[in-house]
Parts: C-alpha cells; sequence; structure tokens
C-alpha cells in the first residue's frame, strides 16, 4: 500500500507534511501513538487518512462544539457523508436517529462529557472502533484535574471500549504535560513523534503602554495599520463585546466579537462567517480559534495577558497557517496579571463553598446561596470519591483544591517573565519553555531581536502625517525608501 496514492485519492495533496507520514504509519502498525504537531501544520490528517484504510469507525474526542462543527463541516466539503457531531446541538428526534444509525459513521466527534452519558456509550460501545483520537490532549492536563474533570476519566472510557487502538494529537504539551497524556489515557507504551513548536513564519511583539486607554489607541491604530484578517483576544467576554462594538463603529473593520456566553448557532454562524471572509476581525476570548481552518491569518492580538505560555502560543498559531508572514503583537501595561489571577481564583470553589457542599444533603442546599457554578461542581463531584469522613474528605479536597490554585498561579508567573523579559530571545525563551534546542534567530523574530513591522502592513495602508519631532524631509525620505 501506497500512503501517497492513498492522500492523492482521498485528499488531493502530493506531499505529506512534516511528521504526518511516520505518524500514520505508526498508527497503521497498530501502535498507540502520542503526536505533538506545530499549531497549523495539519494533525487532523493523522487520523483522517487512516479511516479510509482501517475497518471500523473513527472516534474522536474534541473539546469544543465549534472545533467539532467546524471539522465536521471540512470534511463534508471533501465529499465524506459519513460523518456526525454528537453534542448539544442534536435534540429530540435527531438524536435518537443518529444514535440508531451509529454504525453508518466513518467518522464520529464528540465531547468527553458525552462520553460519560451511559446511554451514549452502551451505543458506541456496540461499534467497531478503528481508532480513538483524543484531539487537542493537552486539554487533559490543562482541564481534566478541575475545569472538566470528564477528561481525567477517559483513560477508563478507553478500558469499556476494550483497549481500541489510540492517537492522542497536540500541539502544546511540555514533558510534563505529555506524561499526563499517557497516564490519563492508560496508554503503557505509546509511540511519541515530538515535533518543534516553533512557527518561524509568526514574529512575536510585547508592547508596553502606560494605561488602559493607551492600550486602546494603540489597537486601534495597529488595525489601521495591520493587514487583515485577524484575531484579537480578550480575558472578558464583557470586553470582547465592548471592543467588537468600538472598532465597528469607527469604521476600521468589519467586526465582531465571539466568547462562550453567546448562543451556539450565533457561535457558528460568526466562525464561518470569518472563515469566508465576511468579517476581517474577530474580538473573542479563548473560546475561539481552536481548530479553526484559516490559512490566511496576518495577525493575532493579545489585549489581555494570557494565563499560561501553552495557551499564549496556541493562539497566536492561528496566524499563519498559509506560511506567510504573519504577526503576534501582546499589549502589556504593569498590572495586567490582576485579571486571570482573578479568573485562575473563581476557576475553583472556596473553603466556604467546598464545606457547605459536602456537609448539607441536596434538599438542604437547595436552600443555601452556595453559589457554585457548573465547572465548580463538577470539580467537587468529581473529588467527592476521596476517601475518609465528611470532615477528612473536606480537608482533601481544600488540598487538592490549593495544589491547583498554586499550578495555575506558577503558570501565570512564566507568562509575565516572559512578557517583562528584554533582553534574551523571546522565541528561544519558549523552546526553552518546552525543552528544545535554542535556534540561531532570522529577521523579524521578536522585539527583542528586531521586527519590521512594515511587513505587516495593510498595502492600501498610507502614512502620511509626520510626527511632532519629523520634518517632512525625513518623514519623505521614509517613504522613499519604503517604495523601493
Amino acid at each position: 500500500m501506497d500512503l501517497h496514492d492513498k492522500l492523492k485519492q482521498h485528499f488531493g495533496f502530493d506531499h505529506f507534511r512534516e511528521g504526518q507520514e511516520e505518524i500514520i504509519t505508526s498508527i497503521l502498525s497498530g501502535n498507540d501513538t502520542l503526536a505533538m504537531l506545530p499549531t497549523g501544520t495539519g494533525k487532523s490528517l493523522c487520523y483522517q487518512l487512516p479511516a479510509y484504510i482501517l475497518t471500523g469507525t473513527i472516534l474522536i474526542v474534541s473539546p469544543l462544539l465549534s472545533l467539532m462543527q467546524d471539522q465536521v463541516e471540512q470534511l463534508k466539503l471533501r465529499g465524506e457523508k459519513h460523518v456526525v457531531a454528537i453534542n448539544s446541538f442534536l435534540q429530540g428526534e435527531e438524536r435518537n436517529r443518529i444514535l440508531q444509525q451509529l454504525h453508518r459513521f466513518r467518522f464520529i466527534f464528540i465531547s468527553p462529557e458525552m462520553l460519560h452519558n451511559d446511554y451514549v456509550l452502551q451505543k458506541i460501545k456496540k461499534l467497531t472502533i478503528a481508532l480513538f483520537v483524543v484531539d487537542e490532549a493537552h486539554c487533559i492536563s490543562q482541564w481534566g484535574h478541575d475545569f472538566r474533570p470528564d477528561y481525567s476519566d477517559l483513560g477508563t472510557i478507553r478500558k469499556k471500549l476494550k483497549d481500541p487502538l489510540t492517537l492522542a494529537l497536540t500541539a502544546t504539551a511540555t514533558k510534563a504535560v505529555r506524561e499526563d497524556i499517557c497516564s490519563f489515557l492508560q496508554l503503557e507504551a505509546p509511540k511519541q513523534f515530538i515535533y518543534s513548536v516553533n512557527r518561524s513564519n509568526i514574529a512575536m511583539i510585547v508592547e508596553y503602554v502606560e494605561h488602559y486607554q493607551e492600550k486602546e489607541t494603540t489597537l486601534f491604530n495597529y488595525l489601521k495599520y495591520l493587514q487583515k484578517p485577524g484575531i484579537i483576544y480578550f480575558s472578558s467576554k464583557k470586553a470582547a463585546e465592548e471592543m467588537a462594538a468600538r472598532i465597528q463603529n469607527a469604521g476600521i473593520a468589519e467586526t465582531s466579537a465571539y466568547h462562550g456566553g453567546m448562543d451556539g448557532e450565533q457561535r457558528i454562524l460568526i466562525q464561518q462567517q470569518f472563515l469566508y471572509g465576511q468579517i476581517e476581525v474577530i474580538c473573542a476570548t479563548s473560546a475561539f480559534g481552536m481548530g479553526i481552518n484559516k490559512g490566511d491569518i496576518r495577525f493575532v492580538i493579545h489585549y489581555h495577558c494570557p494565563s499560561q505560555i501553552e495557551s499564549y502560543l496556541q493562539e497566536i498559531g492561528r496566524a499563519g497557517r498559509d506560511g506567510l508572514p504573519s504577526v503576534a503583537i501582546l499589549l502589556y501595561s504593569n498590572g495586567d496579571e490582576s485579571l486571570p489571577l482573578q479568573l485562575i481564583e473563581s476557576e475553583l470553589p472556596t473553603d466556604t463553598q467546598i464545606e457547605l457542599y459536602y456537609q448539607y444533603t441536596s434538599d438542604q442546599k437547595q436552600n443555601i446561596d452556595v453559589q457554585l457554578a457548573d465547572h465548580q461542581i463538577r470539580f467537587l463531584e468529581h473529588y467527592r470519591h476521596l476517601n475518609g469522613n465528611n470532615q477528612q474528605l473536606i480537608q482533601q479536597v481544600k488540598t487538592v483544591r490549593d495544589k491547583r490554585l498554586e499550578f495555575k498561579k506558577q503558570k501565570l508567573r512564566e507568562m509575565r517573565n516572559w512578557i517583562q523579559n528584554v533582553e534574551r530571545c523571546r522565541r528561544n525563551m519558549i523552546l526553552s519553555y518546552f525543552n528544545e534546542a535554542e535556534i540561531k534567530t532570522e529577521d523579524n523574530c521578536c522585539d527583542i531581536c528586531g521586527v519590521n513591522i512594515d511587513r505587516y502592513k495593510n498595502r492600501n495602508h498610507k502614512n502620511i502625517q509626520p510626527s511632532k519631532e519629523e520634518t517632512w524631509e525625513s518623514m519623505l525620505k521614509k517613504l522613499l525608501i519604503r517604495s523601493e
């Protein structure tokens, strides 16, 4: 069997990208496989091509509704009819019909939470699972301990499905995270294919601003100047919505907000409008972008400080998937860490919430204002299994919570140190973080090494106003140099 012939037949490509052929060969040889490929380098092909060679269903565990929807639509555009996503969009009659006909589908996308629905799992257990895929597998480590604990039980699900051949895919995973993935999935000796996280075509810039108002002014200047389309990331849903409205009202670009609090159908509509060029700039929270198959995103701007280097790298990796020059800009002012710190502390339950949750019965809790978010309840339910009496359980859960808080705060400190660095190449700092060897940097690497921002400007943008410090002669000289 010639994999290149299969690649041409089913996908129309003449060549594999780096890592794809090796990973696919490992799977077809019957090896459980963990693969780390940079964002935008075609990880999905690593399970899509084997689907046309192996016998049975490809079951893909996917973290977000938008990601599932995008992958389903991309497969359908290639002519694949036997693909479905099992998620909350499926209602009543349609859901029952699909669950009764699961054997007809070659690709089934599903969330870890849906896999823990006993009725759904019983239906899946009747299938021949050719390949069990965990997409964005770093979520097992990033979310499995607290935010979405059903991720940490995927190994148990694998056992219930009789240990199918497994592929774990990620773009950003340190050695510790890869160990987490193998542990939680109960993979004994998977073949590992680890490629560099470096995306050399993305320049990285950290720009310091004095205060919040200056940050908005700087953002607007970049939006007028930079080639589009682009994404602006915010840590706040409200900030994303307000900024999208201001950009739209200023007539700078066709813009929309996107965040997890929006209606599911609305999010899919905005995503499609962005994919097809009807929206130039998305003001989004981290809920946007995972798996988005859009190659020509020219910039990613972070308006707020990311909570960890892994998240930052995932988000800037959505730029320049076509291999052309792109830029990642992080706007930073002193104290920006306070917002992600507040979010980190709000993700996990307080001492009082832990005590009230375990001390009272369900009926009693209805009469007490515990004020728990859904993800906090999932965390508390997940750790209910810990041994001991009620007081011992409460203390153990507090200890787990404290360890998770400290872990997340350490991640934020690492992000802050990267931002505040003023001497060392930013790209090499990231490579060191992932235990990769440093490289000899090229032009337009980062703000420390030097970036020519003109390389990323909108072709229609014209600078005609000199600053107070410039004479018309010096301005004219700059324009003539740029036009050469």
